[in-house]
């Protein structure tokens, strides 16, 4: 039966007890009204999301499947977020909360990875009331404002994890947040039990910038230019020159901020660049998800117009996979 169907069943049913109410003694009337209460309270919870196991629990299957079969030629990513995710909401008593700042180019996949942890952690998924977007150029647009913004995001997310802890806030177009803004909310991340009564400890934090993309592009080359496979790539190799370019950039969202100065972001997240092959990758998966069979032909020859660079060698994609949702029609 659907969930609409059932609450008009049981809308009825109480409906009905309430009208027989007169019949009954006093004592009696007060048994069937908070019978009526705990059936309409029931009703509610069943039918509308609530901060309970029964809505916010980690699949680690799904996710784990999700990354290895939609997420394409991001091994390092992969695996930071299956690891730090998995191992932040199994923690009954983390001692702060989650953050993840995801860095590279655009159409490498940080708003897909940001979306399939929420998918993986919400019943409702994105549409879950506990998963917050901020992004950068529609909620925070002038920087004259940006002392009313620090107030404002403060209250929104207060509000927010006091109606339920384990909230999601994600942070999208970080590089072109006002620099000063973001750490406003540093008190929000950092190691403390309690704020004014309020535990921010099982909250998630995700950043999503493309600030760091160059650095993750001149590593992604390097390794290409000495005929290392890309797979070689370690958090190592670019954790480090990340964060240090995402600090000094004033362009990052994350200029000089404390977050970064006090080891408040648990992660950066390197997305490597994308080839051809995972672009293929990409249109292939997006026919699939849309009903169409499998044509390797289509995939290649939508891959191959796409713009690569270096010009020359054409080895990473300019935009990824972004604009394959919008040019796959003109293919089929």
């Amino acid at each position: 039966m659907k969930a609409s169907n059932l609450y008009l069943l049981l809308q009825v049913i109480y409906t009905a007890s309430v009208l027989q109410v007169d019949a009954f003694d006093p004592i009696t009337t007060t048994v069937v009204l908070g019978l009526g209460a705990t059936l309409g309270r029931t009703i509610y919870n069943y039918l509308h999301e609530t901060c309970d196991p029964k809505w916010i629990g980690f699949n680690t299957t799904g996710l784990r499947v999700d990354l290895e079969d939609k997420l394409f030629g991001q091994h390092i990513a992969s695996r930071i977020i299956l690891k730090s995710v998995a191992g932040f909401m199994s923690n009954d008593n983390p001692k702060k909360p989650l953050v993840l700042s995801l860095h590279g180019w655009t159409g490498t996949g940080k708003n897909f990875v940001s979306q399939l942890i929420a998918e993986h952690v919400y019943k409702e998924g994105m549409d879950s009331n506990f998963v917050h977007i901020f992004t950068a150029t529609h909620h925070f647009q002038h920087a004259s404002q940006i002392e009313t913004y620090k107030s404002q995001l403060q209250q929104w997310i207060r509000g927010n994890v006091t109606n339920c802890g384990q909230s999601m806030f994600i942070f999208d177009e970080m590089d072109k947040m006002h620099p000063g803004l973001i750490d406003s909310i540093k008190p929000y991340l950092d190691y403390y039990d309690k704020l004014d009564g309020v535990s921010y400890r099982k909250a998630i934090f995700i950043f999503l910038s493309n600030a760091g993309g160059e650095s993750i592009i001149e590593t992604a080359l390097e390794f290409w230019k000495e005929g290392r496979d890309r797979e070689e790539i370690e958090l190592k190799d670019m954790e480090t020159v990340l964060s240090l370019s995402v600090f000094n950039n004033k362009k990052s969202g994350l200029w000089h901020t404390s977050l970064i100065d006090k080891n408040l972001v648990d992660f950066f997240v390197p997305f490597l660049p994308l080839e051809y092959r995972h672009v293929v990758q990409c249109v292939m998966a997006e026919m699939k998800a849309r009903g169409y069979p499998p044509d390797e032909n289509v995939a290649e020859q939508l891959a191959k117009d796409l713009i690569y660079f270096p010009k020359s060698e054409r080895v990473f994609a300019v935009k990824g996979c972004k604009t394959i949702d919008t040019k796959l029609h003109y293919y089929i």
